[in-house]
């Protein structure tokens, strides 16, 4: 295996945290959220479970049949499909999302907050950053307190790359309306910007707010992400059990408590965390990292099986109007062909340049034999302080390639000592990597 599978276990813990973030604080369901809330309103956060979700899908379509005119049910509806295409890594549910908006719209196509505050979280699960955007300024412009346009709009400038602006739109969402939605964002960017002991400090203050099971679930399981992202597998596990007595079969929570197993060399209880993750919920990042565990433990044909799905998860994902361009410039510069990699990474980077699109597109350069042109996206990508393991890796490996020696030592040892584990096989290259440098 070369190095570059080393990289994929970034795809899960950077990716799929992204993931964590754009949707299940986000999608905030329950009814319209027109109206001022109390100042120390705490956001109902939906459910990570998704048999709880169908039921609400369930019950909002037997609403609709009874009453085809009711704008706010089919508002809600849509919300309720991208929520369950989140929890079930389903992206066939996001066309039915869509009618339901254009619905809800279509009845009611003036001050329709909820509609429109949907329509952009449908267009974040999509990756359409832009899109996203736009409709979430035209729901604030309806509704200045709608909890799902504010928290879209920090999504969006976020994926956008666009951190001050993210920073200052969570500060004015957490004066407007304070709660886990906009508590859990406005961590991400302080995390973003390199800032862990701050976003750690909102992370408690928002986990000792939670008022509901779900709420005590999601934030835990935040922290516990944030802890496994700083090398703190102990903490992680801690928070992640924390998650799991709150909602004893979160996913995000598992999948975190899962990577803390790995990260203390439980492979074996983290494979079987995983399968069973992976069952449920198939979305890339899960598939990367079980994929990498099987390596780990000297099982290629079910590693290779996993990757394989990844193709089938990118058809479905374009056929739902997902653009899954990162997903597949990282799969591919690790897994096969180059160049598909190197296109999909350019494409992305010209849509959006954040850490994550800087980091894909500096990978897939030097994997591309082009690592000259990599270094100054590697270094873009940690420009912002950001402390991921994986991305300092991925400059130091780039460093190496070019003979910039002491930099590559420099990136490499950072790297293992943010997070000794940040994969269970990009450490162990790392090291390989390191141990060369010195020695020569």
């Amino acid at each position: 295996m070369t190095p570059a599978t080393r990289s994929v276990w970034r795809l899960g813990a950077g990716v799929v945290g992204l993931a964590f973030v754009l949707t299940a604080a986000g999608a905030v369901l329950g009814g319209p959220d027109d109206a001022p809330p109390a100042p120390t309103a705490v956001g109902a956060v939906v459910p990570g479970a998704a048999p709880g979700q169908r039921q609400s899908v369930r019950v909002l379509q037997d609403r609709l049949k009874a009453r085809p005119q009711d704008a706010g049910a089919w508002a809600a509806l849509g919300a309720a499909y991208v929520e369950e295409a989140r929890a079930d890594g389903d992206p066939s549910r996001y066309p039915q999302a869509g009618e339901a908006f254009t619905r809800s719209l279509g009845l009611r196509p003036d001050g329709n907050a909820d509609a429109l505050a949907g329509r952009a979280a449908l267009a974040a699960a999509r990756h359409d950053f832009p899109a996203a955007l736009r409709d979430a300024d035209q729901a604030l412009a309806v509704n200045p307190y709608s909890e799902r346009g504010l928290a879209v709009r920090i999504d969006a400038l976020v994926e956008l790359g666009r951190y001050p602006a993210a920073l200052e739109a969570a500060r004015q969402a957490d004066a407007r309306r304070p709660g886990i939605p906009v508590f859990t964002r406005l961590a991400y960017v302080r995390e973003l910007r390199g800032d862990t002991k701050e976003a750690r400090r909102v992370l408690e203050l928002a986990l000792g707010s939670a008022s509901t099971r779900a709420d005590v679930a999601y934030t835990a399981t935040a922290l516990g992400r944030l802890a496994w992202s700083q090398g703190g597998y102990d903490e992680a596990l801690r928070q992640c059990g924390r998650a799991l007595r709150a909602e004893p079969d979160n996913l995000e929570a598992r999948e975190c408590r899962a990577r803390a197993l790995a990260g203390k060399g439980d492979l074996p209880a983290a494979v079987e965390e995983f399968e069973h993750i992976v069952e449920r919920s198939p979305l890339p990042g899960r598939l990367v990292a079980l994929g990498e565990l099987y390596e780990a433990g000297g099982r290629p044909g079910p590693a290779r099986r996993q990757y394989e799905v990844l193709g089938t998860w990118a058809e479905l994902a374009r056929a739902g109007g997902v653009n899954p361009d990162l997903d597949t410039a990282l799969a591919a510069a690790d897994h096969g062909d180059r160049a598909a990699a190197l296109r999909a990474a350019r494409a992305e980077w010209q849509r959006r340049r954040t850490v994550h699109t800087e980091d894909a597109l500096a990978w897939a350069l030097h994997r591309a034999g082009r690592s000259e042109e990599a270094l100054p996206h590697a270094r873009a990508a940690t420009a912002t302080g950001y402390r991921d393991a994986a991305l300092l890796y991925h400059r130091g490996m780039i460093e190496r390639a070019v003979g910039e020696r002491a930099a590559a030592r420099a990136s490499l040892t950072r790297a293992l000592a943010l997070n000794p584990a940040f994969s269970p096989l990009g450490a162990r290259e790392a090291r390989r990597a390191l141990d060369g440098l010195e020695a020569s």
